[in-house]
């Protein structure tokens, strides 16, 4: 079996849990592949490059952050990704650095479940090439602190316009992030929808917007902005562009799912309880 490992190496525990993956690998029969961050960990380790290799399945050792890197990569090249979390919250891990090993022995047997995830694609313009997020596509503003007019339309029909700080078209995935903290609702995974969320709204009249997942949705900043180069678009808060003004970003279902795998059947709602503190009412009762 074929594995492929990303990770951020700034974790304490990734060095032993890489020491120890590599040296019980050939007992298990796996093939270790693992990105050029991580092979300077752990040198003469005997595991071979990530980058073109051919992986049945992508682990992610790190925090959240690391797991959506992963995340893309793996839903690109449609196998699945099992995330080990290292940092604090990691709602979309399976195992914790302690369940580590055990976690790569269960892979091997296919004691495994999938959950399949939508995935969105951002096009900026006419440009032709797609960017992949998990999470949300983000169109804000940097720089210094003020509202922009941004327009907002649905399958080419015109939602309105909204002075804000920005636009968040999240997946039922990533309801449970940056959409969350502006307002947005919790999804649950398995509707088949997208989450349109204004950042900080002028306004106490505009209101989070679920759409169909089959649906089109155009952000476009209108004029007038501070300067050109503050307009961005953001994917998963990892990988962000410039764009011009009314020059649209067009966000769509991508054509590909994330597939999650999970090692027990945990349910959404106890995640929820488990990693947000969903409903959890302890500290108030005296």
């Amino acid at each position: 079996m074929n594995v492929g490992l990303v990770g951020n190496r700034r974790y304490q525990q990734i060095e032993r849990i890489l020491t120890t993956m590599a040296a019980e690998a050939p007992q298990l029969g796996v093939r270790l592949y693992l990105e050029p961050e991580l092979a300077a960990v752990v040198p003469g380790s005997g595991a071979a490059s990530l980058e073109s290799a051919e992986v049945d399945i992508l682990l992610s050792l790190g925090g959240d952050g690391t797991l959506l890197r992963g995340a893309r990569l793996a839903c690109r090249r449609g196998i699945p990704i099992l995330g080990v979390n290292l940092g604090r919250v990691g709602f979309l891990a399976a195992a914790g650095p302690d369940t580590a090993m055990d976690t790569l022995r269960r892979v091997v047997r296919g004691a495994y479940s999938i959950e399949s995830r939508l995935a969105l694609a951002a096009r900026i313009g006419d440009s032709g090439k797609d960017f992949l997020a998990v999470n949300d596509v983000v169109v804000h503003k940097g720089g210094i602190a003020r509202v922009i007019q941004l327009s907002v339309a649905v399958d080419g029909e015109e939602v309105g316009t909204y002075s804000a700080d920005g636009i968040i078209v999240a997946t039922p995935t990533g309801s449970t992030a940056y959409s969350m903290s502006a307002g947005g609702p919790i999804v649950v995974p398995d509707v088949d929808a997208f989450v349109i969320t204004a950042i900080c709204p002028h306004t106490l009249a505009v209101r989070p917007l679920v759409v169909r997942a089959s649906t089109n949705v155009s952000v476009r900043a209108l004029d007038p902005v501070p300067s050109p180069e503050e307009l961005l678009v953001s994917i998963d808060g990892q990988v962000a562009a410039r764009i011009a003004p009314r020059q649209d970003v067009t966000v769509f279902r991508a054509p590909q799912p994330v597939l999650l795998a999970r090692i027990d059947p945990e349910s959404f709602f106890v995640r929820l309880r488990q990693k947000l503190q969903w409903g959890d009412l302890s500290d108030r009762q005296g």
